[in-house]
């Protein structure tokens, strides 16, 4: 909190009277972090023509940020998660919205008949969430050792194609 207080150019009390602890500073991070990621990918998502192409689109765009971002990644995925306090307010973390664009993809493939009609959505939309931070948490506790975006390919293929018809 006195790096954070001494970057802001503040006393380090003063960082008390909008945040009382430290996993309330990075829970807040994380949720604006993640809202802005959420709104840039979507609008990219978007771009693309086809539930295939905006999935692979979405799989490169969350791990390109990641890598570009490899504090933000750390925080995230590592420090975040030994926080009890972090581990209990995750449900009510904003992560919705990120849910949310990825069930629209999903629903966009099933309507037009591309994506496998006997797929729960909920359970695509989990599953792929959880392959993505899966992915990541591999790469830095790798040492961050490997390009995280060489596993677009791979990782977008195998959700496309057990999607498809």
């Amino acid at each position: 909190m006195a790096d954070v207080a001494r970057e802001a150019g503040v006393a380090a009390g003063t960082i008390y009277l909008y945040f009382e602890s430290k996993d309330e500073l990075l829970i807040r991070i994380f949720e604006e972090k993640v809202q802005a990621f959420i709104e840039d990918f979507r609008g990219r998502v978007n771009q693309e023509q086809g539930a295939a192409a905006k999935l692979r689109k979405l799989v490169e765009l969350h791990l390109y940020e990641m890598q570009k971002h490899q504090d933000l990644a750390a925080v995230f995925q590592l420090d975040l998660r030994q926080s009890r306090r972090f581990m209990s307010a995750y449900p009510q973390v904003d992560l919705k919205n990120y849910f949310d664009l990825i069930g629209e993809i999903i629903e966009e493939g099933q309507q037009h008949a591309v994506f496998r009609q006997d797929l729960y959505v909920g359970a695509v939309k989990k599953a792929l969430f959880g392959a993505l931070d899966a992915t990541v948490t591999s790469w830095l506790l790798a040492g961050k050792s490997y390009d995280l975006t060489q596993m677009v390919g791979p990782l977008a293929d195998l959700f496309i194609r057990g999607l498809l018809k």
